[in-house]
């Protein structure tokens, strides 16, 4: 199983069975992602939330690959309404895919279409693949029911934003690491604008001086796990 991070807080989970499942895919008007979205395919879009740096290019893949979108109730109508696939979910519902299970969390953000549309409750999601969970936190402040999260699933890979401003910060991150304790913390939602400009290395010295592990991954860097 792979892991790819396009930048920002776009993701690409591709299982050993070869289904691809995008995560967030804000590509063509990301000036960090050094891919397109015609570049990419799906058999799946998970998105945490409506906004258009989340929301992203997920129409412009579907159209072309026909993906099923996953996403909380009140955003998957309004995809639906659009005329894509979907699968309306909320926080704190799971559901098993044929790729594994889909659990909606609490993110404290918003969530508005960028036409104006209410997109229901931002979320985080974790994903139970190949074995492994995969916490994406979505865009969200911290808050302490990040513990409660770790000690209910065992999170192998937590994907957590540090650029500020919007979300957390290092310093907010660093303190979600210790709480959900995953195996491994990849920061995200940095550098993608002079507003959320942050140092991910200063994230990483920072959890490893507190025996904490973490990777920064290179934008477009694909891993195994």
């Amino acid at each position: 199983m792979k892991l790819k991070y396009f930048s920002h807080s776009a993701f690409q989970i591709t299982t050993d069975n070869g289904k691809i499942i995008l995560i967030d895919p804000f590509l063509d008007g990301n000036p960090t992602s050094p891919v397109k979205s015609e570049d990419v395919n799906a058999d799946f879009i998970i998105l945490t939330h409506a906004h258009g740096d989340h929301l992203g290019d997920a129409f412009k893949i579907a159209k072309r690959c026909d993906p099923l979108l996953i996403c909380v109730n009140e955003l998957a109508n309004y995809c639906s309404a659009k005329g894509f696939k979907v699968h309306n979910m909320h926080i704190g519902g799971s559901y098993n895919f044929d790729f594994g299970r889909v659990k909606f969390t609490i993110a404290h953000h918003g969530s508005k279409t960028p036409d104006g549309e209410y997109g229901g409750e931002p979320a985080g999601v974790i994903i139970s693949v190949g074995g492994k969970n995969i916490y994406h936190t979505g865009d969200t402040g911290l808050f302490y029911d990040m513990k409660l999260i770790g000690e209910m699933t065992s999170i192998d890979y937590m994907l957590l934003p540090i650029g500020d401003n919007f979300t957390m910060g290092i310093t907010d991150a660093v303190k979600a690491v210790e709480l959900a304790n995953p195996k491994l913390a990849i920061p995200m939602h940095y550098n993608t604008f002079p507003v959320i400009l942050a140092d991910p290395n200063e994230f990483k010295n920072k959890l490893e001086s507190k025996d904490k592990k973490c990777r920064v991954l290179n934008f477009g860097e694909e891993i195994e796990i």
